[in-house]
């Protein structure tokens, strides 16, 4: 099962690191975190930003450790072997309490990938050179040091395309499973469909009542996706701001001040991911649990 897990969180990881769009335009020196990726570099008509850059560097470090935890598979497992079976099997334990067993099954590989790819970039983020190593535009002939302007890199999840484009993802998944879990017919009477028993006038009320409640419960699901964009973004966006508030503070101290923050960053960074990943994993689970199976 490691073997076949761990593929598939491999390929999730790739789907990730090409989820998101980009913002081509640069922006005007400001002294916070810009609130658009800018651009470091171009391939042709391929605008790469800097957040788009960590992705790809955190992807390939995530895709080379699981490859190399898996080269050769130990029946006593040790050192980074031991370190990945523990990762996906925690999870996949974990996950399964939530969603139970057969559901687990099918969408293990999708909020175990979301998971580790947002802890890992939300925590890569906070290396110290991330946001703080880039250029400025200094007039030719001055020696003044001003503030970076285009930083090389950048937190992934402070980048709202990335945000969104994990969110996009999740919801073509959703939708896949849930027409896997009903049907077409079956989806919707989720939906619409009345709950409960009921006979005579007080039915055809109830039918009333409940295709108004489908009708909100659609605008919910729509709007699912920008919600859990903007929580993610919102969370690291502020968080980075913060720190580097913290270290314009005193400048002589800013070396100093930021680090009791950056270790209640390390906490919001695994909260953040487990959020996400907890939220992806209920939303599928109420739309694939059938109201006798959800009684049971």
């Amino acid at each position: 099962m490691l073997r076949s897990e761990a593929l598939r969180i491999l390929v999730a990881f790739l789907l990730l690191s090409g989820g998101a769009a980009v913002a081509s335009d640069s922006g005007h020196a400001e002294h916070d975190l810009s609130a658009k990726a800018l651009e470091v570099f171009s391939v042709g008509p391929l605008k790469v930003t800097n957040s788009m850059l960590v992705t790809w560097v955190v992807a390939a470090a995530v895709i080379a450790f699981a490859r190399h935890a898996t080269k050769q598979i130990r029946e006593v497992p040790e050192g980074a072997q031991n370190l990945w079976e523990w990762l996906v099997e925690g999870l996949y334990g974990f996950l399964e309490g939530v969603v139970g067993h057969d559901l687990v099954k099918k969408t293990f590989w999708f909020f175990s990938t979301i998971f580790l790819f947002i802890l890992a970039t939300n925590w890569f983020g906070l290396i110290p050179g991330v946001g703080t190593i880039g250029w400025s535009h200094v007039p030719i002939g001055t020696t003044s040091f001003s503030h970076i302007e285009t930083p090389l890199l950048r937190g992934v999840n402070a980048d709202l395309n990335m945000t969104l484009a994990m969110s996009m993802i999740f919801f073509v998944c959703w939708t896949v499973w849930a027409l896997q879990a009903n049907g077409p017919g079956g989806f919707l009477l989720h939906i619409f469909g009345p709950k409960g028993q009921t006979t005579g006038a007080l039915k055809v009320l109830m039918i009333a009542v409940f295709l108004c409640v489908g009708v909100l419960e659609v605008v919910s699901i729509l709007f699912r996706p920008v919600s859990l964009s903007f929580r993610l973004y919102g969370n690291v966006f502020a968080g980075e701001n913060m720190l580097e508030s913290m270290s314009a503070i005193v400048p002589s101290l800013a070396w100093l001040i930021p680090i009791p923050f950056y270790f209640m960053e390390l906490l919001v960074g695994l909260v953040q991911a487990l959020v996400f990943m907890l939220l992806t994993a209920v939303f599928t689970l109420l739309i694939c649990t059938h109201e006798e199976g959800a009684h049971h």
